[in-house]
């Protein structure tokens, strides 16, 4: 009787979109890139940030988690995307079992685009107004003023109360508390529709239309915020309102809050753990240097915000010499910054509707930078997932745009920025770090950080040099779990414009943070109850890389026999896993 052989081990492969399409130069990934990282963050939370906790001492903490967990961060991610081509959702074929990492990003990204397309739609409005023969924030002749607004000769000094009732009234119509969710706001909603319209118009052909429109919403902005610093430095007590903003007060330092705040400042201004780095770089050419575009990217985000920074602050010094409210008084944070403080600035100037309609122009195209990428990310995971979808992605991307414009539309209400405000809180900042330990766990721990450099030397010709093999095995992995730690001890408690949340609405905010991160363990745990083997060896079986290979079949098989020479890891074989589970 012949002996029966052992059937040759089949190495799983998964579907590839062979038209997913490729950056058509470096500029466009360059840009692309400065537009996803820098966005409306940049201008209204980092400088107040920064004034808040301790002028240019806050540069510190700020500087050190970008050198120790930012840089290390983003350029671990645009490695693996250029070396899969594929999204964040497949990225975690490294590490199968961790897949549900890259469901909760997706589920962080749809709460993030819920609120962001809510934000960028209100520069819409704000712009409307600058159309009018007068901007109505700058009289005290309107039904909503109370006696504390008042005129000092021929030039109106409104006061902040002006125009945070302009705001609160006319904009917003905003409710008395989130337990009020009262009609809808038409005028926003409408606004909110404009956003999603142009989203989907910059969207609908993939990278090739979204590489087109970063030619003009990335360095568009920049021309509009050097000529709003030209002229607010040329303003009376725009220098004393800069020396609030840089004064360093060394003793903030000591305070664990602030190095908090600087962490998660990175996070959200960087953007690692989003998924919009890898997707970006899915795009890449395989051979791309992308230690050059993360260091480009990364000075020009900080450079920005501190450029920001003075932008902001010289107009509020000029705001507080004209009005005689100190500095302390009039610098806030978040939309009171870019709705109320600084229009009311801008109102005291000459033409105040030309310098209005350039600042609320130039947040929208922050804004919608950011959001393009995001979108693309999104339907590019789903795409990646769902080879039958890819036939319709101008219908897939349309479908996916009405359901954000439906969701986001409970923020159009008069309860929506309680609403807003609750989810920038809870649902995202502190998820995104717990992905992105996870993710530097499955790089550096269970992959392998020698194996990572292994791949980045097949793709680049060269090994990473010895920093970032420090960073990612183990200053990155300490910094973040120290990042987590302070984020969760030291949250805030959220409210909006001094009204506190009550106890059923802070419970759903942190609903929204666990129904994210909650997919890692529930996947992990759906993987090993749905195989009939035993725990020990499901698990040996799916600690293994699934195709974790190049999407281009010729450098495949090249890297296929790199592999082999290096004696690195085997991949998952067909008798390991089936194709419905991954």
């Amino acid at each position: 009787m012949a002996e029966s052989r052992p059937k040759p081990r089949r190495e799983k492969r998964i579907s590839r979109d062979e038209n997913r399409g490729q950056w058509k130069s470096k500029s466009e990934f360059i840009l692309t890139l400065i537009g996803y990282a820098i966005g409306i963050g940049n201008v209204w939370r980092f400088p107040y940030l920064c004034y808040r906790s301790g002028g240019a001492a806050f540069l510190i903490p700020y500087m050190l988690m970008v050198i120790l967990a930012g840089i290390p961060l983003f350029y671990m991610e645009i490695l693996i995307g250029q070396f899969s081509s594929t999204g964040c959702t497949n990225m975690w074929r490294l590490f199968p079992l961790f897949k549900g990492a890259g469901i909760a990003q997706l589920i962080v990204n749809a709460y993030c685009m819920c609120y962001y397309s809510v934000v960028i739609s209100y520069p819409i409005r704000m712009m409307s107004y600058c159309f009018q023969k007068t901007v109505p924030w700058d009289s005290c002749d309107n039904p909503w003023n109370t006696p504390e607004c008042s005129h000092n000769g021929k030039n109106v000094f409104p006061s902040i109360e002006t125009n945070s009732k302009y705001i609160f009234i006319n904009i917003l119509r905003i409710s008395s508390s989130i337990s009020e969710l009262g009609g809808m706001v038409w005028q926003q909603l409408a606004s909110l529709t404009v956003v999603w319209l142009t989203v989907y118009g910059c969207v609908m052909g993939g990278i090739s239309t979204v590489g087109k429109v970063v030619y003009f919403t990335a360095p568009f902005p920049y021309i509009l915020l050097f000529i709003l610093f030209i002229r607010g430095v040329t303003l009376p007590g725009a220098w004393n309102g800069i020396k609030y903003f840089i004064y360093p007060r060394w003793n903030q330092l000591l305070d664990l809050r602030v190095w908090a705040d600087a962490s998660i400042q990175m996070f959200f201004g960087l953007g690692p753990g989003w998924g919009g780095l890898v997707n970006m770089a899915s795009f890449n050419n395989f051979r791309n240097n992308a230690v050059t575009d993360t260091f480009v990217t990364t000075a020009v985000n900080v450079t920005t915000s501190m450029f920001a920074g003075f932008v902001v602050f010289s107009v509020l010094g000029f705001l507080s010499e004209m009005s005689g409210i100190p500095v302390e008084t009039v610098a806030t944070s978040g939309a009171g910054l870019a709705f109320v403080a600084y229009p009311e600035a801008l109102a005291l100037m000459p033409i105040p509707q030309l310098w209005a309609l350039m600042f609320f122009f130039m947040l929208f195209l922050l804004g919608i930078s950011t959001v393009l990428v995001i979108m693309e990310s999104l339907v590019s995971s789903i795409l990646d997932e769902w080879e039958w979808a890819r036939s319709y992605k101008w219908q897939m991307t349309l479908i996916t745009c009405l359901i954000f414009l439906l969701m986001s539309s409970i923020m159009c209400t008069n309860a929506g920025m309680f609403i807003l405000q609750l989810l920038d809180w809870y649902s995202s900042s502190i998820a995104v770090i717990v992905i992105c330990l996870v993710e530097i766990i499955m790089v550096s721990w269970i992959y392998g950080t020698k194996n990572f450099m292994l791949d980045i030397e097949f793709m680049l010709g060269r090994v990473p040099g010895l920093y970032w093999y420090i960073m990612w095995q183990w200053v990155g992995p300490v910094v973040i779990i120290f990042i987590l730690v302070m984020s969760i001890l030291f949250i805030r408690t959220v409210s909006y414009n001094d009204i506190p949340y009550p106890m059923w609405a802070i419970s759903l905010g942190w609903a929204s943070f666990a129904s994210s991160v909650m997919f890692i363990p529930l996947y992990i745990l759906y993987i090993l109850i749905r195989k009939r083997d035993t725990l020990g060896s499901s698990l040996r079986k799916r600690v293994k890389p699934l195709d974790w290979t190049p999407a281009d079949p010729e450098i495949r098989d090249d890297y296929q026999r790199y592999r082999r020479q290096r004696a690195m890891p085997e991949f998952m074989s067909e008798t390991d896993a089936e194709t419905k589970e991954y």
